[in-house]
């Protein structure tokens, strides 16, 4: 995160806390073939975390800025 601009940091910021107040809000996407791993979009980044409904936990896995050879 300390490496994104500060208005980045700030959507960023704001879409994590989003996901934590609901987790399916938001441009979200379950990944392929993994189960618990999802991916949320926020401009040029993506956020990709393992979602835990029944124990209500979010593991943030990865923030990554998305370029041609991102996935």
């Amino acid at each position: 995160m300390q490496k994104l601009s500060p208005s980045d940091q700030a959507r960023v910021k704001a879409a994590l806390l989003a996901t934590q107040t609901d987790p399916f809000s938001g441009d979200i996407k379950r990944l392929k073939n993994q189960p618990a791993a999802w991916r949320r979009r926020v401009g040029a980044y993506r956020i990709f975390f393992d979602l835990y409904p029944e124990q209500a936990m979010i593991v943030v896995v990865a923030i990554a800025r998305r370029t041609s050879t991102t996935y």
